[in-house]
């Protein structure tokens, strides 16, 4: 028998490798949201949104379709490492843990990426994002551990697999519009005043993507010790190969999994085909979740017993991925703050009317190349500082209990 491939404290190779390629993937819809410089063409904004398909170029569409894949993966292989973190804790210790780590990154996001985004120490925008999401789900899968594990599949396929019927105005007839019903599902970056100087934009309403966890939670059993891995692979891939069949199956009936149908464009066969795979991440449709954990699965099973330099490269940030993700917002702010001031903006055009972006005027940026030249300096110079951390988080975290906050 094969046997699974395992480095450090609960670390399997292929699993650390698709999380620090998502993570270097995120990174490009992050610099492009800051760098990108909005297309105008006698006195119009062209381009306005990635996937607006009135405006939007293929280029451009797919820079920010391809990050699709990142927030759900790293989801539900957050769920499968709590699963695995299980097989070395008892069912109290895994409990606690998931829901103080939960309870923890809902105050990471509120307190550290959302100054992150900002650049505002007066926290006038506060932004639930998709930690938040992680850190709640992580709650409730610590609530939910210790019902038996076919329960808790259940509970994620219903999830998952019905949570778009709340899409239809028969049955969210007087569900929408409260504070409670938009963290839970029906947020559109909503926006509730705090004061009349703060205000909380909801980005991610957690329900769906705590249905992603618990999937992910009994997926992770398929890495358990003692499974061969040859069996592995190939139930990897036709799981992989199914969720995309059911992508397409669905997608073609057009009646079910997704709020925004797809439909013959008027700038060509091209656009048709990118209204196909247009799909809703706010919240995360069944469309959207079949395409972007299918096409995971998939590459898990090709990193399947596979180590090399190029692997090598993406393990590392998957083994550190917060310290990534936090550094990372830091990083691209600050070089937003360089080319701001390099670019001859003036202190008067820091803050932008309807922008909780400082230092990010509406004509700040640069065109999509230099979105991709960014995107690149900023993975390479995260590279050092996370092969560092890693190497001492290797070393002490058995001694030091708060490194596994981080």
């Amino acid at each position: 028998m094969q046997e699974l491939t395992v480095t450090g404290r609960y670390r399997i190779d292929s699993i650390d490798v698709l999380r620090g390629l998502v993570m270097v993937i995120m990174a490009l819809d992050h610099v492009r949201d800051f760098f990108h410089r909005v297309i105008v063409e006698g006195g119009d904004e062209l381009a306005t949104g990635p996937t607006d398909l009135d405006s939007t170029t293929p280029a451009l569409f797919f820079t920010r379709w391809i990050t699709h894949f990142c927030a759900p993966i790293f989801v539900f292989l957050a769920g499968s490492s709590s699963y695995l973190l299980g097989l070395k804790k008892t069912k109290k210790e895994l409990s606690s843990f998931l829901m103080k780590r939960g309870l923890w990154l809902v105050v990471v996001e509120v307190a550290i990426i959302t100054l992150g985004w900002t650049f505002n120490p007066f926290y006038n925008v506060v932004i639930l994002q998709v930690i938040w999401a992680i850190g709640i789900s992580l709650f409730i899968l610590g609530l939910l551990i210790y019902l038996p594990f076919k329960a808790i599949l259940t509970i994620g396929f219903i999830i998952v697999f019905g949570h778009n019927l709340l899409d239809y105005p028969g049955i969210n007839a007087g569900l929408k519009g409260s504070l409670i019903s938009n963290l839970l599902y029906f947020s559109d970056f909503s926006v509730y005043n705090i004061d009349k100087d703060h205000l909380v934009l909801i980005v991610y309403s957690f329900l769906p993507w705590t249905g992603v966890m618990l999937l992910g939670y009994c997926f992770g059993r398929l890495f358990s010790s003692g499974v061969n891995a040859a069996w592995r692979k190939k139930i990897l891939w036709q799981m992989g190969a199914g969720l995309l069949l059911l992508f397409i199956l669905f997608r073609f009936i057009n009646k079910y999994g997704d709020p925004v149908p797809w439909s013959v464009q008027p700038r060509g066969d091209v656009f048709t085909f990118l209204s196909f795979i247009n799909i809703n991440k706010y919240p995360p449709s069944l469309h959207f979740l079949c395409i972007t954990i299918g096409g995971g699965m998939l590459l898990l099973s090709l990193l399947e017993g596979i180590r090399n330099k190029t692997t090598d490269f993406f393990r590392i940030y998957g083994r550190v991925p917060m310290f990534y993700y936090i550094l990372h917002f830091y990083l691209i702010h600050l070089l937003v703050v360089i080319c701001f001031f390099a670019q001859g903006y003036s202190n008067s055009q820091i803050v932008t009317p309807n922008n909780p972006f400082l230092f990010r005027p509406s004509d700040f940026g640069f065109n999509l190349w230099g979105v991709y030249a960014v995107w690149l300096l900023v993975v390479l110079i995260l590279y050092p500082f996370c092969k560092k951390y890693d190497r001492y988080k290797s070393l002490n975290v058995h001694h030091k209990w708060w490194l596994s906050y981080l």
